[in-house]
């Protein structure tokens, strides 16, 4: 599926209190972060949800950085990563974008987090562009969704 005919996201239904969500932002390409970010906010609003956002360095300290919000035992329901990775002409664009994808996998199971991942790894600034600006297909508006999804799949398997 491409993004431009990606559906738009439809906010689900979360029972049980209002979640509280963590933002991980490595705004390396701000305009592209802040507008996945913008329509993530707009999500977790909908499912009236509060939302904390924080920035790290780049995509590579994404894993890191949801680690230890993970082991700091605040008393977040889920939350998202979010950020970009643009084909340069060295290989370093695979190395990020593995490490980076392969290690939030990692921390999420290994810590049960209900997460949703927004991280572009594109060839052009112009691909990012279009998934973080265009309506309906937004990538922080779908990791938000995703990661809704989960919290509401958490709960209805802990009761």
């Amino acid at each position: 599926m491409s993004t431009a005919d990606a559906p738009s996201p439809e906010v689900p239904d979360v029972p049980g209190a209002s979640p509280k969500i963590l933002a991980i932002t490595a705004p390396y390409y701000r305009n592209v972060v802040d507008a996945m970010l913008e329509a993530a906010s707009s999500v977790f609003s909908q499912a009236n949800a509060s939302l904390e956002t924080v920035e790290i360095a780049g995509a590579f300290e994404l894993p890191q950085a949801l680690a230890i919000a993970a082991s700091a035992g605040l008393a977040f329901d889920g939350f998202i990563a979010l950020g970009c990775v643009v084909r340069g002409e060295t290989d370093h664009y695979e190395f990020i974008c593995a490490s980076a994808m392969e290690g939030l996998m990692r921390v999420a199971v290994e810590h049960r987090l209900c997460l949703g991942t927004g991280l572009l790894t594109v060839d052009t600034l112009a691909q990012a562009m279009a998934r973080s600006h265009e309506t309906g297909a937004n990538k922080g508006a779908e990791a938000a969704v995703a990661c809704l999804k989960q919290i509401a799949l958490k709960r209805r398997f802990s009761s």
